[in-house]
């Protein structure tokens, strides 16, 4: 265990923010640097609490405990072997994870819970910096061959685990460059993209393939997939946006989230000079209160608008655990991102009627009215409609599963009652020799599942070609997590 009494003696701490009138004037990530002292203190907040329940709230199994007494020990070394035995990407997880495991912390339960997301990320950035984070090549080929259908979390994982493992592993992904969602979904304000690119480099040499610019379904089929690959993994993650069919829907200046969030980042990372949704001095409304919108709402804040409101159709949350959702649940409250720091205009329990065009069939409005929750339904409240000016909209409520693309035809996979890719206890698909892990078999989920998926099918697909296998496996796909 850490300090035996860090728990009783130490407050909870997390870095300092950068001043928001600096970082919205960039788009660097919002955290100045913490002393490694005071991380150690953090790291000694951890007690010899018997069951380590934040175990149960990790989907990777991450042994908590051992690597925050290493750190509060100093042992760098150690730390980063013990956090990378069980999570391949530790610099993913430690900046964009809700952090399940602290809720699940013991000290949580009448304190603050420690702060292992932090010391998470600590202890991989020291790795980097100290160079012990080096490519871990397999001693021998199989002979084997694999391809991984997407980029994202779940697909890295996967292709890290099975190239170790000695096969021979390309990842195929349809946008310009590697990383998925990562790349283009999170903001750079949340994590820079050199994160990611360095992480890459560490993949291909090992000997990691990576083909993208490439519409697998399109340019190579699945019939050329199976003819020149001995296993298939589908990670190709759950993008078809939930949509919002209501009158006006068609007008100009509505866009999904994900078609925004690509080009605030190509703007952050000076790929573009000017790009094609831009809402500097424009009137911004975004739909849907979760963390997309959070990301929309930061590039929003960096572009200049003149006005930003986010709606959520639920009611504000407390700042309390609810009843329904007691420890070592995740629960559901009030919570304040950096995004919300920086410009916080939120609505809640307001629904949207209509979207109200101009002359020229541009978006200039939204009819909204309040929303209840009555006997477990959402129903509206008479004479509370108002109308919201808004020159751009930006659905962020969440995704509805896989695309329908040809490539699920073509390998003739059947989908699930929720529209997910159906697979069986072994991450195999109803066609032999194609498995599937992420949020493409699971649902809409978190990136912390997803490395556990993309880890537990690498397995699989081990055993599946070679018999046998000691590649870990952290969670079965029946598994369902505390919060989606």
């Amino acid at each position: 265990m850490a300090d035996p009494k860090g728990f009783l003696t130490t407050s909870r701490e997390l870095p300092k923010r950068r001043p928001v009138d600096v970082r919205i004037q960039d788009w660097k990530e919002v955290y100045e640097p913490q002393e490694f002292e005071d991380l150690q203190k953090q790291a000694g907040r951890c007690m010899d609490c018997g069951i380590p329940f934040c175990h149960q709230g990790c989907p990777l199994g991450n042994l908590i405990p051992e690597w925050n007494d290493l750190i509060w020990r100093g042992d760098k070394t150690e730390a980063i072997a013990r956090l990378h035995a069980t999570n391949n990407f530790p610099e993913f997880t430690g900046r964009l994870c809700p952090a399940p495991c602290e809720s699940a912390c013991v000290v949580a339960i009448s304190s603050d819970a420690v702060s292992i997301k932090q010391v998470e990320l600590r202890t991989i950035e020291e790795a980097f910096a100290s160079g012990k984070v080096v490519p871990l090549a397999p001693d021998r080929l199989t002979g084997k061959t694999i391809a991984v259908i997407g980029s994202g979390p779940a697909g890295l994982a996967a292709a890290q685990q099975l190239t170790r493992a000695g096969h021979t592993v390309a990842v195929y992904e349809r946008a310009a460059k590697i990383g998925g969602l990562m790349r283009y979904g999170i903001p750079e304000f949340k994590m820079e993209k050199s994160i990611l690119d360095r992480r890459l480099a560490q993949m291909e040499q090992e000997g990691t393939r990576f083909r993208a610019g490439v519409d697998v379904g399109a340019e190579l089929t699945g019939h050329q997939l199976r003819s020149r690959y001995d296993a298939v993994v589908l990670a190709v993650g759950s993008t078809q946006a939930r949509d919002l069919p209501v009158p006006g829907r068609e007008l100009n200046g509505i866009f999904q989230a994900m078609q925004y969030l690509p080009w605030g980042n190509k703007q952050a990372l000076g790929e573009i000079d000017e790009p094609p949704i831009n809402v500097a001095g424009k009137h911004v409304v975004i739909l849907g209160g979760g963390d997309t919108g959070a990301d929309c709402l930061g590039t929003a804040t960096r572009q200049g608008a003149a006005s930003i409101t986010q709606l959520e159709i639920m009611p504000m949350p407390t700042n309390d655990r609810p009843t329904t959702q007691p420890w070592p649940m995740y629960p559901m409250i009030y919570r304040v991102s950096s995004a919300h720091e920086e410009h916080d205009n939120r609505m809640f329990a307001v629904s949207t009627e209509k979207f109200i065009g101009d002359e020229f069939g541009n978006v200039r409005a939204l009819s909204i009215i309040e929303t209840k929750m009555v006997n477990g339904k959402f129903e509206t409240v008479p004479g509370t409609e108002k109308e919201l000016p808004a020159d751009f909209v930006f659905l962020a409520m969440g995704f509805t599963g896989p695309e329908k693309s040809p490539l699920i035809t073509q390998l003739e996979v059947e989908l699930d009652e929720r529209g997910n890719i159906k697979r069986g206890a072994d991450f195999q698909t109803t066609s032999e020799g194609v498995f599937v892990c992420g949020d493409a078999g699971r649902g809409q989920s978190l990136i912390v599942w997803a490395i556990a998926e993309g880890r537990s099918a690498a397995a699989a697909v081990d055993e599946y070609l070679t018999g046998r296998t000691q590649l870990p496996a952290p969670i079965q796909p029946t598994a369902r997590p505390l919060m989606v």
